[in-house]
């Protein structure tokens, strides 16, 4: 029954022509911005994992404090 019911709707539905369809720009605009948000989401990660490290190095958390070695 499934498999009729595939073939009724493979033969009604029509894929469109190459011709009609084409790239928009407001989709590449949309792509360029979530693009950057990553990178500006990476960049505050990073950010906030080495002011976390610094805060346990220096013993915030409870921790011993490390002293660094030159």
């Amino acid at each position: 029954m499934l498999d009729l019911l595939m073939i009724t709707l493979s033969l009604t539905d029509k894929t469109p022509e190459a011709k009609d369809v084409k790239a928009g720009w407001t989709a590449f605009v949309i792509f360029l911005l979530l693009i950057a948000a990553v990178v500006v989401l990476s960049f505050s990660l990073v950010k906030h994992l080495r002011r976390a490290q610094a805060a346990k190095d220096s013993g915030l958390y409870g921790d011993d404090p490390v002293d660094k070695q030159p």
